[in-house]
């Protein structure tokens, strides 16, 4: 009986740690299903977004490529398979919180209201929302907007934003909602608003990317400066590790530094307009010091 006892006490201390490696949660999926899902956008350049031959491209993407390679390496799955699913900012929470996706390839704000129910990788950008106008027009600061048209994503932090900047200086905008950036950028331009609020970063590529640049000038003055995490479900150490692992691995060595300077500062599909936005302050310090705090 003593025997016995000593035998089962040894097979369970064995089979322990390898029921530990075994992968949970978002990996578990990944490796069951043979395939990982990235979400991807369609217009938030240079981030997410469809270049000449409707194929997803950007430096989210390239990011979201290097943590595809590293689950294949940790599930040792190379035959592992990438699939792509659209998003749009109004859906990439919930496609995540279903399954349908497994991490949000594109930009999205750490709030601390959003990680209520997701999670974040390591910061990978950091942006300031500020507004985009006509270049004659005489707006230099959101106060200026009193009583007129605002072009506004729905689902984006810009609305709360600018609703606290409003009630704090006690003026009010007309909001005009549309459902991506590529429509509230349309919306100014054919003239149903004066400003379209937004990240400075999309401004710049929507402005890279229209027919004429030069018509357009973004606002110094800004709401809040913004951290951008890759979206992924809340509750998985696990696989946020791996996330986080990855990131940090590309900044130390550089990897991250030449994919920013591809997308940001070189000329990028399918124009070839070079957005020349070098990297900000904020975003070397959160390189020198990874991290995911939100706002």
């Amino acid at each position: 009986m003593k025997a016995l006892l000593y035998l089962l006490a040894f097979l369970i201390a064995v089979a322990a740690p390898a029921q530990a490696q075994t992968p949970g949660g978002t990996l578990a999926k990944i490796k069951d299903a043979g395939e990982i899902r990235l979400g991807h956008r369609d217009v938030s350049v240079p981030f997410s977004y469809l270049d000449g031959s409707q194929k997803p491209v950007g430096f989210a993407m390239d990011l979201c490529a290097r943590i595809a390679d590293a689950v294949k390496d940790e599930l040792k799955l190379p035959a592992l398979q990438t699939k792509l699913q659209p998003i749009q900012l109004s859906t990439q929470i919930p496609l995540i919180e279903n399954g349908t996706i497994d991490i949000v390839c594109g930009p999205a704000t750490n709030t601390l209201e959003r990680q209520k129910v997701v999670a974040f990788s390591n910061t990978i950008f950091v942006s300031s929302i500020r507004a985009v106008v006509r270049k004659d027009a005489p707006i230099k600061t959101f106060e200026d907007l009193k009583d007129k048209p605002v072009a506004l994503t729905t689902g984006s932090t810009s609305i709360t934003l600018l609703l606290a900047r409003s009630q704090e200086k006690k003026f009010e905008v007309k909001q005009v909602l549309s459902p991506d950036h590529a429509a509230s950028f349309l919306a100014l331009t054919t003239g149903r608003s004066d400003a379209f609020v937004m990240d400075d970063i999309l401004l710049a590529g929507l402005i890279a990317n229209s027919q004429t640049p030069d018509s357009w000038r973004i606002i110094d003055d800004s709401l809040r400066t913004e951290p951008y995490g890759l979206i992924i479900r809340k509750g998985d150490p696990e696989f946020k590790a791996l996330v986080d692992k990855t990131l940090v691995a590309a900044m130390k060595s550089g990897l991250f530094a030449e994919l920013y300077a591809k997308w940001f500062t070189k000329p990028i599909p399918p124009k070839n307009v070079n957005l020349n936005f070098p990297m900000p302050v904020p975003l070397k310090d959160v390189i020198a010091n990874p991290n995911d705090k939100g706002v």
